[in-house]
């Protein structure tokens, strides 16, 4: 069985079904939902020991397990494009400028977490709770590979594992069980975990 042969219908797919234009449609209409939900998960901050932590990284994980490596793709290249524009999406800034400061890699990050996790939920990681589990630790480490490699240009490295790193472990756990539950679980509300 080759890759292409064993993917499997996302979330998205089970819940919203579309053939030829309408897919298009759909695709456009859970893009734009997708970035909305992006940006509002940006604003969401939530008092946590050491640092407050904001709803981000959920979002990314949780719309890169639901669309699938392409939407989700096409998703966060959306939202960050509206950022680059000057919208302000981010959690505090907006525009190139903002982009190309600490908060950059992270950022850069969010795409290709969403890429790989969707991919592994085409692979049916979204389903049960202990490949959800690897899903969202993969997709979390691309993140903080992206935004520690970007911070280690700006800082240096020991700085950047020290600020960017480890006061955030905490609260991406908890984000990670998050997600970890919440995926199979709605695959267990409609019916189908394949």
């Amino acid at each position: 069985m080759t890759v292409a042969q064993s993917r499997m219908p996302t979330l998205a797919d089970a819940l919203w079904q579309a053939e030829g234009t309408h897919r298009f449609a759909r695709s456009a209409i859970l893009a734009i939902a997708g970035s909305i939900l992006l940006a509002v998960s940006a604003k969401i901050l939530v008092p946590f020991w050491p640092v407050q932590m904001s709803m981000q990284t959920f979002a990314v994980l949780v719309i890169g397990a639901a669309y699938g490596p392409r939407l989700a793709g096409a998703t966060v290249a959306l939202y960050l494009a509206e950022g680059a524009i000057g919208l302000p999406v981010f959690g505090l800034g907006a525009g190139l400028a903002y982009m190309a400061g600490p908060t950059g890699g992270y950022l850069v990050g969010f795409f290709f977490a969403a890429v790989v996790v969707g991919f592994l939920a085409e692979r049916g990681f979204d389903r049960r709770w202990s490949t959800a589990l690897v899903a969202f630790l993969i997709g979390n480490a691309v993140i903080f590979a992206f935004g520690i490699a970007w911070l280690t240009v700006l800082i240096g490295f020991d700085k950047a594992i020290a600020g960017g790193l480890l006061p955030f472990l905490p609260a991406e756990a908890l984000k990670v069980a998050l997600a970890m539950a919440v995926l199979p679980l709605a695959w267990k509300a409609i019916g189908k975990r394949g």
